[in-house]
């Protein structure tokens, strides 16, 4: 009896273990990813590490992305305007809103997004 993984080509191979590291990415920024108050994450916005996420666009897979070093999804989320570095802006409507944030870590940055309302 042969097993499934010698039936595969070696392409096919490759692409399975790419998919396993990217599910195994998100996985563990899932895991990672928390709500947090904007107050909390002022001082990281003054280091200049906030990045902040726009709404429908998926955080903890932006977060894999960049984990993964996943240069050509990152770049157009930037080239988009649907990822940028916060700006005074963001942080002044963030102080006066004081909304709930989704964060996660992706060192040096801080990935923040604004929580959905229900």
């Amino acid at each position: 009896m042969t097993d499934t993984k010698s039936k595969l080509s070696a392409e096919e191979q490759a692409q399975a273990a790419i998919d396993s590291m990217e599910k195994d990415a998100i996985a563990r920024m899932n895991a990672e990813t928390a709500q947090i108050e904007w107050a909390e994450l002022e001082r990281h916005f003054a280091t200049g590490a906030v990045v902040r996420v726009k709404k429908g666009l998926d955080l903890v897979k932006v977060a894999a992305a960049m984990v993964e070093d996943d240069k050509e999804a990152v770049e157009g989320w930037m080239k988009s305007g649907l990822m940028a570095r916060a700006t005074d802006k963001d942080a002044k409507r963030w102080g006066k809103d004081q909304p709930i944030m989704w964060a996660v870590v992706v060192a040096p940055w801080v990935l923040v997004q604004e929580a959905q309302e229900d």
